[in-house]
């Protein structure tokens, strides 16, 4: 007896929607995993990086990446390896520092959130028109760049700097920032933070340093190894001059004394 080739017909459509079936169940399967991951990857990096920002409130950051990727450069190079970083406390250095850096980086710094739009929108536009590349990071954002994150740019890079960004301002407070740009920024060639700049550059502890020698550490910032606040050429000392000036402007250290510390 012949079978009818409908039954064949219905027995293929079977076994193809059965395996359509698997195909969706597998990939359904597949999908909700990589959700599950995508989840806890997203719970863990929240819970890193809040407990890293919680903990640098309170205890000196011991390395940065620029420091490694210096000291690996020096390295290959065969040079001194050697890095110059001594953490300095807030209240034990002049606040001619801060001031200077304020003075020369970011005076809006006592007043914004951790951004300065009005600067971004201006450096938006000098860019896209062509001009020479400027930045408009605020002490802030270059403080969550310098301790969590890397040199090189990118829109993965700005935006995880954004999110930093934004909870230093909620934990660590302004001062906090602050201090913790001073230690951290690199001031010369392998040399990290006010106290160790003073030190071979002045002589003197970052307690004791006076406005010009705090305006001369914050002229090299933008490029502290092209320029030398240990030998400033012309530009490094009309820079100084520029913002101790500046300083002057702002009233001196009295604009930064009230600085929110939360």
């Amino acid at each position: 007896m012949k079978k009818d080739s409908s039954d064949k017909k219905n027995t293929f459509r079977a076994k193809n929607n059965k395996s359509t079936d698997n195909t969706q169940k597998k990939s359904s399967k597949l999908k909700s995993k990589i959700k599950s991951w995508l989840i806890k990857l997203t719970l863990y990096f929240l819970a890193i990086s809040i407990g890293l920002v919680v903990l640098y409130k309170f205890v000196p950051v011991p390395i940065t990446s620029t420091m490694i990727s210096r000291k690996m450069e020096a390295i290959a190079e065969g040079k001194d390896s050697e890095i110059y970083y001594d953490w300095v406390s807030y209240e034990n250095m002049s606040k001619e520092a801060p001031l200077a850096v304020v003075a020369a980086e970011d005076q809006l710094y006592p007043d914004h959130f951790g951004f300065d739009f009005e600067a971004m929108g201006n450096a938006f536009d000098r860019n896209r028109k062509g001009k020479k590349l400027r930045g408009a990071s605020t002490l802030s954002q270059q403080v969550a760049k310098n301790v969590f994150l890397w040199q090189s740019r990118s829109y993965i890079r700005k935006a995880l700097e954004a999110y930093f960004t934004v909870l230093i301002e909620l934990i660590w407070g302004k001062e906090r920032i602050l201090e913790v740009y001073l230690n951290v920024a690199e001031m010369g060639y392998m040399t990290f933070g006010v106290e160790e700049a003073s030190k071979r550059f002045f002589g003197t502890s970052a307690q004791n340093i006076n406005r010009q020698q705090a305006a001369r550490i914050a002229a090299v910032l933008p490029s502290p190894i092209k320029w030398s606040a240990a030998k400033p050429g012309p530009y490094v000392n009309r820079r100084t001059s520029q913002i101790a000036r500046q300083m002057r402007a702002l009233g001196g250290v009295a604009y930064i004394k009230d600085l929110r510390s939360f």
